[in-house]
């Protein structure tokens, strides 16, 4: 009686470093993102003193309007929802197609292939080739400049083989060999269907990360009308980043460098509303992404 007791004293004090630990860590990651829509919907003034700790301080919509009044702004949305799903479709395709014949026994070769793979998650050519191939291949200045370059990510081809590994058997596939079946119509047929768990995963990490995608536009889009709401946001941004001058009083360089600091924060909050509305109907399949790529003891 007294080892179970003792059992469950040590029990509930587990519980409650658990419990306060994850309370910190809920702090930690939830009050810079508090913080800042706060200073977003805060006055320049109040933000430039750093009066704005918690909630919003003289409730202001200022910097939003900065940001809102640039007509690229819509364009810049259109852009980039086009790139996700555009680009979404295209990467989950390719890595499946990819991923598959890799997760098949009888595929001679795959473990070379699958080295060489693994071989460009370590190394690669660079920017500057990978610019060179883009523009001889004429996607420079296109939609699919954003869309083809880096439209395989080498890690979502490993967890998508592993679970094409664990959950297409053996048997299913000799069977349906067995009745006539082509590799292509067993794809569509079988491996489609029944991955749909993996296909959920990979769309949401490459969606993630077609609307997050910064650095291929700005090295392969010229034509403002095709730019991202990253870019766009960017250039809003330079052009609001005002340096006080000599002539100007210091009361309206004070206002001027309050505008562009709110702006800054403004600018964070539109590009990272839609993936927050997003994101909790969708935080099932970041776990199970997490679980389909782990390690079996």
């Amino acid at each position: 009686m007294h080892y179970r007791k003792k059992e469950l004293l040590t029990d509930r004090l587990f519980s409650v470093v658990v419990n306060i630990f994850l309370f910190v860590s809920l702090v930690i990651v939830l009050y810079p993102l508090l913080y800042i829509i706060s200073c977003s919907f805060s006055e320049p003034q109040m933000v430039m003193a750093k009066k704005v700790w918690l909630l919003p301080v003289h409730f202001d919509l200022v910097s939003y309007q900065a940001v809102f009044t640039n007509k690229q702004i819509g364009t810049g949305y259109l852009n980039s929802l086009f790139y996700m799903v555009s680009g979404t479709v295209v990467s989950v395709l390719l890595t499946m197609l990819l991923a598959y014949p890799l997760s098949r026994k009888e595929f001679t070769g795959r473990k070379l292939v699958t080295k060489l793979i693994l071989f460009t998650m370590l190394f690669s050519g660079g920017t500057i080739p990978l610019y060179l191939v883009v523009r001889n291949l004429g996607l420079y200045d296109t939609r699919l400049s954003i869309i083809l370059p880096n439209a395989i990510t080498v890690w979502n081809v490993i967890i998508a083989r592993t679970f094409l590994q664990e959950n297409i058997s053996d048997e299913l596939y000799e069977a349906a060999q067995i009745d006539g079946c082509s590799d292509i119509r067993f794809l569509v047929s079988f491996v489609f269907p029944l991955s749909g768990a993996i296909i959920a995963v990979l769309a949401l990490f490459y969606a993630v990360g077609q609307w997050n995608k910064y650095f291929d536009a700005l090295l392969y889009l010229q034509n403002q009308a095709l730019y991202p709401l990253q870019i766009v946001l960017r250039n809003i941004l330079i052009i609001n980043r005002n340096t006080p001058s000599m002539t100007m009083d210091v009361e309206a360089a004070i206002r001027a460098q309050g505008l562009s600091e709110t702006i800054r924060y403004a600018i964070i909050v539109v590009a990272s509303v839609p993936l927050l509305v997003i994101y909790p109907f969708v935080q099932r399949f970041f776990v199970k992404g997490v679980m389909i790529g782990s390690v079996k003891g």
